[in-house]
């Protein structure tokens, strides 16, 4: 059973890898999806043990560490999005307050 549940936690890592890759681009299905399938493959684990060994617990870590850097960079790109978005409003005021003025003659 040991077996099964490092197998499932090295898949887990891997699925994690991806996901911060989709992270970085900003692809946001991707990333959903990913840890969805994710979450599946850690609820089987800590289904199967409620002990892990060093190499499993080396391999929690690393999904921690993974998941962390993947929340900033989705973080980020909010951000990012967000100050887009402040730009386009801001211009749409100002198309809207100077679309009344006429030319002086």
């Amino acid at each position: 059973m040991s077996g099964d549940t490092t197998n499932e936690l090295a898949r887990a890592l891997e699925l994690s890898r991806e996901l911060l890759a989709a992270a970085d681009r900003g692809d946001g299905r991707a990333v959903a999806s990913l840890d969805a399938k994710r979450r599946e493959l850690l609820k089987s684990a800590r289904s199967s043990t409620r002990v892990l060994d060093a190499a499993q617990t080396l391999l929690m870590q690393e999904v921690a560490l993974l998941n962390d850097r993947s929340i900033g960079l989705l973080e980020h790109h909010r951000r990012i999005k967000q100050r887009q978005m402040e730009v386009a409003a801001a211009g749409r005021r100002a198309v809207h307050a100077y679309s009344n003025t006429r030319p002086l003659r």
